[in-house]
């Protein structure tokens, strides 16, 4: 039985290729917060126009790094972040009123 011969070529070319080269990966930053689980989770306050907002800049942060621009992902990840703790607190203000007019025009 014979073995086949490796061309060295088509070797070097196989530990060139991308698919192969885990030097790239290890040198890649993780990619910045993009806080959509905390946007979705704002979309259940009552604060619709301040949570949509919220969920947008979140999307458009993970567009943006696919896209390749870091830093823009950042600032649209930072924007969400503070949209949506508005939004929540937003939301806590409203069920706040909601529930204090409820219940102290239910007594009077």
């Amino acid at each position: 039985m014979s073995h086949p011969v490796v061309n060295a070529d088509v070797k070097s070319a196989l530990d060139n290729s991308p698919e192969t080269d885990i030097r790239d990966e290890a040198q890649q930053a993780p990619p910045p917060k993009n806080y959509l689980l905390l946007a979705i989770f704002t979309c259940f306050c009552p604060a619709y126009p301040v949570n949509i907002v919220a969920l947008v800049f979140s999307v458009m942060s993970i567009s943006s790094y696919n896209q390749g621009d870091r830093e823009g992902a950042e600032r649209l990840g930072r924007n969400a972040k503070w949209v949506a703790m508005a939004s929540v607190i937003i939301g806590l203000l409203v069920i706040a009123i909601y529930c204090t007019v409820h219940f102290t025009t239910l007594l009077s």
